[in-house]
């Protein structure tokens, strides 16, 4: 059994067939990017491109959104699961609804309203949560809790599941 040391220390190709000029300087190396403790503000110039350093000692992108707290963690999966049992709620009040909505509307027009009605909760989730991105966190919470106020599945919650 042979062993080749110098194979397992080695890659082919590693070393560099171009002879340097003694003359010849490298360029300088990328100054690494500002960035300031936690709690301290950037103000003038560029201020808006400096980092943050975070407690693990890496620097933050300031066009990258912050991870969510817990608490808000918490309220996003809450408001989730509304909104989830509100498009359930939708399909089967407006299921139950639709013979006698047909005396009053075109079954056309009937359909397009009850599956609007039925993607609202997700456009509207989808919504708040893309556009309060950089947004305070109140302002997320008041959109979620405005949907949640505006979406109600009327017609489930006034016949129930087995229809008037």
């Amino acid at each position: 059994m042979t062993s080749d040391a110098d194979d397992a220390l080695s890659w082919e190709g590693d070393a560099d067939p171009s002879p340097q000029r003694p003359g010849k300087r490298d360029e300088p190396a990328a100054a690494p990017a500002a960035a300031l403790p936690q709690g301290w503000k950037a103000v003038g110039r560029d201020s808006e491109s400096v980092g943050r350093i975070e407690a693990d000692g890496r620097i933050s992108d300031p066009e990258q959104p912050g991870h969510l707290s817990t608490p808000m963690l918490l309220l996003v999966g809450i408001i989730g699961g509304i909104y989830l049992l509100y498009t359930v709620g939708w399909i089967i009040g407006g299921l139950n609804l639709q013979a006698s909505a047909l005396f009053l509307v075109p079954s056309v027009m009937y359909q397009v309203a009850v599956w609007s009605a039925v993607i609202a909760p997700a456009l509207w989730f989808a919504a708040v949560w893309l556009l309060t991105r950089r947004s305070a966190g109140w302002v997320r919470v008041l959109g979620f809790l405005a949907g949640a106020a505006l979406l109600v599945p009327w017609p489930f919650v006034m016949t129930g599941a087995v229809g008037a």
